[in-house]
């Protein structure tokens, strides 16, 4: 498999070309940012970190019956994925309050909340990636009535299989971010990833952080918390 022409450099992640039109790479960097940007670093061994514990995430859902853009691994940082057009919006559950919430409305951080929380924010840096609701997505054409319907269904199904998968590994999913993409065909799929990057993971028994949170807030064993995530997924 051949990684030919650069499309696409974000934060954590780059995309390449193939010599197959309906394929993707995906390369995985160790760079890690946070705030929209504002603060900037790196995690040593994240990118290959997420790469894996994408690859294990996405096996298991597509093997509960969730659609995802996910194919092979390539190598330790790099993934071949089927070719999507990105949705321009971010999904966001939240099962306990934690994070902008707290800020924004007042919850009191670790509050379980009686009903999962679904937000989608508007994927666009230069806006600071802006909370919205179904009708600006329809408004601004980012997605139809159906497809909206189809990413909520999807996204509550994911957050239950999820919840329980990580439970067992002694981790509450305290809330995610994650991005659906369409296939040429026409197929919604769960694209981008899902990791320490995306997912905030506390410790069961502790509520000790192992996710990027101890990058934001200056924690400290951020590398650990990532390699302890992975170990705990692979175990």
């Amino acid at each position: 498999m051949e990684k030919l022409e650069q499309l696409y450099e974000g934060k954590a992640k780059k995309v390449f070309k193939t010599d197959n039109p309906n394929e993707f790479i995906i390369e995985y960097k160790d760079d890690a940012t946070a705030f929209n940007g504002e603060k900037k670093g790196s995690i040593g061994g994240k990118g290959v970190i997420n790469n894996k514990m994408t690859e294990l995430i996405y096996t298991m859902l597509e093997e509960k019956g969730i659609p995802t853009h996910f194919i092979k691994l390539l190598s330790d940082s790099e993934q071949l994925v089927k070719a999507v057009t990105i949705f321009p919006l971010e999904v966001i559950i939240r099962n306990t309050a934690a994070g902008s919430i707290c800020k924004r409305v007042g919850l009191e951080e670790g509050l379980k909340l009686d009903t999962p929380i679904f937000e989608f924010s508007y994927k666009n840096d230069a806006f600071g990636d802006p909370l919205i609701n179904d009708y600006h997505a329809l408004a601004m054409k980012l997605a139809t009535k159906e497809e909206i319907e189809t990413i909520r269904e999807m996204t509550f199904r994911i957050n239950d299989i999820l919840k329980d998968y990580f439970l067992e590994k002694g981790i509450n999913l305290v809330d995610f971010k994650i991005e659906f993409g369409k296939t040429a065909d026409g197929q919604i799929v769960l694209a981008d990833e899902i990791s320490p990057d995306t997912c905030r993971f506390w410790d069961v028994k502790t509520n000790e952080k192992l996710d990027k949170d101890r990058f934001r807030r200056n924690l400290g064993n951020v590398e650990e918390a990532y390699i302890e995530m992975l170990k705990r997924v692979k175990d």
